[in-house]
């Protein structure tokens, strides 16, 4: 008979009263165990294989993408003492509408009257000022009159030169003449030819030419004398004139001056008292006031009440660290959760994730704020379901962006090196990694 190999699972059960032939056999915890860890083993080596969609996370709260449409503060222009209240807070306002009156506290605006009394005052100083502009026309006048007089009277003057100088020649003649006559009688009687009378007769004849002529050369110069003094005369009335003419003119300007400061005394005062009644910049909801009751002072500039403003835009503020600014662009998707609404979040699997809402990244901060961190400003995204309406500026707000998917592997791998997300794109704004991932490049090698 051939020799054939008996099984130890035979042998074993033949001699089971054995104490070490129980030792030869695997327990069967062990055999259970052991499967276990090759299942989880394998369930961790196909997991490496899994897309994994990488994020950035940031905090920040609920705002208003517009600045107009952010909650605005309503200062009090002037400084004064409330005296009535129009509105309480919650209340909806429309641009324009009264919120508060208050009345004045300053010395200098007490009269009720003061807008008047700066009235008068600028009602005569502008007739003062219209009379200073008749009294110049009239200097104009004035000087134009005197203008036409000089010339008349130097031309009068003239001709009573050219008279007195024609006659200064036609005496200069009689008296050459009287000379000549004179000299001819004096010839005669030096010869007896003619009796001494007739030589006296004409001595008397040239004495009187000779004087006539020293009277018209006197009368020449006297009319010479009043022609240049015409031209003082009236140069001196048109200076004085002109002189006037200037002092009112230099009236006029402080006149007008006065004016100007008087209107616009009484323009400030009729906006002041516009400021009397504090209204509503804009269409919004009373959120706070800052005063209450009656006859409290607010100082100028000092804040009345805050405003929210209706149909406002909303937004989310998200603050992220610098060092993942650059992975950021304009349009990116994100996924926020709000404070108040309960979600399930898996930010590697966002397609499992429960009660988060959907937007995408509309502006990036070039520079960091005081904590230096960078704000980032995400709006609805318009594919995704709306927000909730029932959220309210200041909420806060937990975001993840949207980043390239990779491999489970890859992810562990990156993390456990201290490498930063990847990107297989660069941003549109310069805001996202210029260079490849390192995935990437592993794939093209």
């Amino acid at each position: 008979m051939a020799n054939t190999p008996v099984p130890v699972r035979d042998i074993l059960a033949d001699h089971e009263h054995l104490e070490s032939a129980k030792l030869l056999v695997t327990p069967q915890s062990h055999r259970l165990f052991f499967r276990i860890v090759l299942g989880t083993l394998a369930v961790a080596v196909l997991s490496m294989f899994l897309p994994w969609q990488q994020f950035i996370e940031g905090k920040g709260e609920v705002t208003a993408f517009a600045p107009s449409d952010r909650p605005q503060v309503v200062p009090s222009t002037i400084g004064g003492r409330i005296v009535e209240w129009f509105v309480q807070e919650g209340q909806v306002v429309t641009a324009g509408q009264p919120i508060l009156r208050i009345s004045e506290v300053k010395d200098e605006y007490l009269d009720p009257r003061t807008i008047d009394r700066y009235n008068e005052q600028l009602t005569g100083k502008s007739a003062a000022v219209a009379s200073k502009r008749d009294k110049v026309r009239q200097t104009a006048t004035q000087i134009e009159l005197l203008g036409q007089n000089l010339r008349l009277s130097e031309q009068k003057a003239r001709t009573k030169v050219a008279q007195y100088e024609a006659e200064v020649r036609a005496a200069m003649i009689d008296s050459t003449t009287s000379l000549t006559q004179l000299q001819r009688q004096q010839t005669l009687y030096d010869q007896e030819l003619t009796r001494l009378t007739d030589l006296e007769n004409a001595r008397v004849k040239y004495q009187n030419a000779i004087a006539k002529l020293q009277e018209k050369r006197q009368a020449l110069q006297a009319a010479q004398i009043e022609l240049n003094a015409v031209a003082l005369d009236y140069g001196e009335k048109i200076a004085k004139a002109r002189s006037d003419q200037a002092a009112t003119m230099a009236e006029i300007g402080e006149g007008s001056a006065d004016v100007a400061k008087l209107r616009q005394n009484v323009q400030n005062l009729e906006i002041r008292n516009g400021f009397y009644i504090i209204r509503a910049p804009q269409n919004g909801t009373i959120i706070r006031a800052a005063r209450a009751g009656i006859g409290e002072q607010l100082k100028e500039g000092e804040t009345v009440v805050t405003i929210m403003p209706a149909a406002a835009q909303q937004a989310v503020a998200l603050l992220v660290k610098p060092m993942d600014v650059p992975l950021l662009s304009r349009g990116r998707k994100v996924r926020l959760q709000f404070d108040g609404w309960p979600a399930l979040q898996f930010a590697g699997w966002p397609s499992v994730s429960v009660g988060t809402f959907g937007g995408t990244v509309a502006v990036i901060d070039r520079t960091p704020g005081a904590t230096g961190s960078f704000r980032v400003l995400v709006v609805p995204d318009s594919t995704e379901d709306p927000w909730p309406k029932q959220l309210r500026l200041g909420s806060g707000v937990l975001g993840w962006a949207m980043l390239d998917q990779v491999r489970v592997g890859f992810e562990i791998w990156r993390r456990i090196n201290g490498f930063p997300p990847s990107l297989r794109n660069a941003s549109d704004e310069g805001f996202g990694g210029g260079a490849k991932s390192a995935e990437s490049q592993g794939e093209k090698k």
